[in-house]
Formats: C-alpha cells, structure tokens, sequence
C-alpha cells in the first residue's frame, strides 16, 4: 500500500532523511516515532506529497507521488499536527468545502458530508462555528476533513496532541475503527499511545531508520529479550561470585538498594534459557535470601529510549571521514598482499 524507497531529503547542507526504506501494507495501523527533530513530519510531508524528495520515491497504492501526483493524493488523507481550520465555519460547512477541494461530485457531496459526519461523531455540533468548539471536537473535524474522498491512506501526525485524558480516549478508539477500512501511519510522542493503536511501529532519529516491527516483537527484542528482576537480601556479598557460576546469564545490573537493605538486580540470559530453578538454588548454596522474583516487564518506551541512546552512542561519520577510512583499508590490504607474496618467495626458496 505505502512503499518509501531511498528517500532522502536535504535543505542545504543539512540531511533531513537519510536514505529511508519501508513499506505499510493494507490495512496496517503502523506508529512513526522519533525525537523532536528527527525527520517525523518532513517524511509524512514527502509521503503526502506536499514536498518533493531530494533523492527515492514514495508509492501509494502503486501511484508514484511525484509522477502520478494527482492519483497518488487522491489515495492519502492527511492530517496534520496543526489543525488547519476555518473558525468562522461550522463543520458542516468544512466538510463541505473539502469534498469540493477534493473533486466529490456534485450529486454525491451531500451522502458524503453525512457519511464523514457520521463517522467521527459530529453529527451533533454540525451547526456550530467551529471556534465555538472544545480541542477535541476541533480534533474530530480536522479529522473529518482528512477522511472526505473515502481516501484508502491516512497519515495523522499527532492526533491527541493537547487533548484531555477522556478525549484521548476517545481519539484513539475512533482511530481504531477507522482501522478497520483504512490504512493509517500515526505520528505520536505517546508511546502508550502507540501501543495501545497500532500493530507496527517505525522508529527513526537523525532522518535514518532505526527499526520497523511490531511492538511485541521489539519488547522481546531488547536486552534479548529474557530478563529478570531478583531481590535478594545479600549481607555478605555474594552475588557476583554466585552468578559468575551460572553458564547462561548474560549480565548482572544492580537497579537499587531498598529501605529494608534488600538490593534489586536484574540478570538477562540467554534468549531461549529459562535460569529461574538454577537461580534459587545457587542462591541458596551461597545463603542468600530470595525476597522476589519475577520477569522484568520491558515496555515500547525502554526499547524507544535504548535504541535513541545506541545512536547516540555511535558518531556519525562525515564523508572525509569515511574516505579516509577507505583509503586506509586499501593501502592495509596491499600490505597484507606483499607480505604474503614475501612470504611465499621465502617459502619457495
């Protein structure tokens, strides 16, 4: 359904997106997540169509948005973070002049007010100017706008920003539904949010693509996947002798030492190692006293969050930089060649 090849995007000398690749299959409910500033909404601006792409292509339901623009738009409905509305209008009307933006016909603008209307519950303030309206309902009309031409794509960035905790509510199980007959890529900071709506996530930072899968499968991926957390009273400090022993754990982390002198650990093993029985009863040998134990509950905000700092972590290499490195590889490997033709001569002789 949505197909972003080798997309990049500059403005100047600054990388926007860098070589982004992935696809959103139909009837995906798919979150985009990243930082402030890591290339969000320029990508969600290239896939509707509003700004052109430096390099790569987007392809909705097989129309290339650049070549076939008029098509491919036809398929997207877009709402973005800042909801662009007219105050001095009530809903009714808003929708009535997008199905005219849109190219509705004539005859068929009034089924299709009623049916947009309908779908985010509006239908009880249609009358009312649109300033008149609290942030939820002026969210459920930016809303309405975007699904005006029955798009089969929509691309909502931020649609619960600002909202109360019952209109999030609200927002989300009418994303939901809207599910059902579309496919949707949903910008968010709420990282509950995300897992709660949607069953894939992209996540990007400094325009490049750091993951694409479902939540589950990224929660079972961090730390491998397989941690525990151990409280244990240790008096005599024991625990790094006694886990030392153990084949399969990976790492011990002290989380913290409690009131009662207790201290938290966590011990990740290896991915298909269940070292629960094995903990007790090492622990026991060394007389430590186990006061819990349990699997430590990895959410989409900690992979998020280790993912952001792995980046961090590696230094973006400028081009000098890798030319250089390059360079270097090649006069090492040519050195490694004669070597070896030196030792042969010596060999042969």
């Amino acid at each position: 359904m949505i197909k972003v090849e080798n997309v990049t995007k500059k403005y100047g000398n600054y990388l926007a997106v860098d070589n982004m690749n992935f696809e959103v299959k139909e009837g995906e409910i798919v979150g985009f997540l990243g930082p402030n500033g890591a290339g969000k909404t320029t990508t969600m601006s290239i896939i509707t169509g509003v700004i052109e792409p430096t390099n790569g292509h987007v392809e909705i339901n097989g129309y290339n948005v650049s070549k076939k623009a008029n098509k491919a738009k036809r398929e997207i409905g877009y709402m973005p973070e800042t909801t662009p509305l007219y105050n001095e209008l009530t809903p009714k009307e808003f929708v009535s002049y997008m199905s005219e933006l849109k190219g509705v016909k004539r005859k068929e603008r009034k089924a299709e007010i009623e049916r947009v209307l309908k779908a985010v519950n509006i239908e009880d303030v249609q009358n009312k100017l649109i300033r008149n309206l609290s942030r939820g309902y002026r969210q459920r009309v930016s809303l309405a706008g975007a699904l005006v031409g029955n798009p089969k794509v929509l691309i909502l960035d931020e649609p619960t920003v600002g909202l109360d905790p019952k209109q999030v509510t609200q927002i989300r199980s009418l994303i939901k539904s809207l599910g059902k007959d579309h496919t949707i890529i949903l910008s968010s900071h709420i990282l509950s949010e995300v897992s709660q709506i949607c069953k894939k996530v992209i996540i990007i930072n400094k325009g490049k693509l750091l993951a694409v899968d479902t939540p589950e499968n990224l929660e079972k991926r961090e730390k491998g996947g397989n941690v525990l957390l151990v409280t244990v009273e240790d008096t005599e400090n024991k625990i790094d002798e006694t886990v030392k022993k153990m084949e399969d754990v990976k790492e011990l982390k002290l989380i913290k030492t409690l009131s009662d002198g207790t201290k938290q650990y966590s011990i990740s093993s290896k991915q298909d190692k269940d070292i629960r029985k094995e903990i007790f009863a090492e622990f026991a040998k060394s007389g430590m006293t186990i006061f819990e134990l349990k699997k430590a509950e990895i959410s989409l905000e900690d992979v998020f969050i280790d993912l952001i700092d792995q980046q961090k972590e590696t230094p973006i290499k400028t081009k000098e930089q890798l030319k250089k490195e390059k360079q270097a590889q090649k006069e090492k490997n040519k050195e490694d060649k004669m070597k070896q033709k030196e030792n042969k001569k010596g060999g042969d002789k």
